[in-house]
């Protein structure tokens, strides 16, 4: 039989695990890591692969920072190489004309207006953004952070490479200006 403490500390226990038991926490494959990469690529240089999820800046010869990432869904990647053109601090947001139209559900606040959502915890492109130019124009590519942590190695955004947000914070302080983006 149960007495009245162990009730009462069974019931407030109880009160505090719903979250924890809703923290999510990134596979380690998805986390922060040196790892060996080809020669060919040089320093400064990040290389993305968006089948395997993996953004690699290179920081030495034969030798890349990995970071897990999400990237778009089928349709809607981008391939190529680009420029960082632009890096933004809480960058602000707005969809582009294209997701408006594929999701009007999901972006029915951007319709018939020109309100942008400014920057902060709840702004899609989280904590920071590195925007990718292809002969100086803005491709409305980006690799940002994110609020779905979940998507985290899966295929689901709208073209943009998304990071955990302490992720990109890091790439973001390593990355300069104009550093050279392949996307396989």
């Amino acid at each position: 039989m149960i007495d009245r403490r162990t009730l009462l500390a069974t019931g407030l226990a109880a009160t505090a695990l719903p979250a924890t038991a809703n923290a999510f926490e990134v596979a380690d494959r998805y986390k922060p890591q040196d790892v060996q990469i080809s020669t060919q690529y040089e320093p400064g240089q990040l290389l993305i692969l968006p089948r395997a999820h993996f953004l690699y800046l290179v920081t030495a010869p034969g030798v890349a920072r990995r970071y897990g990432v999400g990237v778009g869904k089928a349709g809607l990647e981008f391939t190529g190489q680009a420029k960082i053109g632009a890096k933004k601090k809480w960058p602000t947001w707005r969809p582009t004309n294209e997701m408006i139209e594929r999701e009007p559900q999901n972006y029915s606040k951007f319709i018939d207006n020109d309100y942008v959502q400014p920057g902060g915890p709840g702004n899609p492109l989280g904590a920071r953004a590195l925007y990718l130019f292809q002969n100086g124009r803005d491709t409305y590519f980006r690799i940002h952070g994110t609020t779905s942590p979940r998507s985290i190695g899966r295929s689901v955004s709208n073209g943009c490479i998304r990071m955990i947000n302490e992720h990109v914070i890091d790439l973001y302080e390593r990355v300069p200006m104009g550093a050279v983006v392949t996307v396989l």
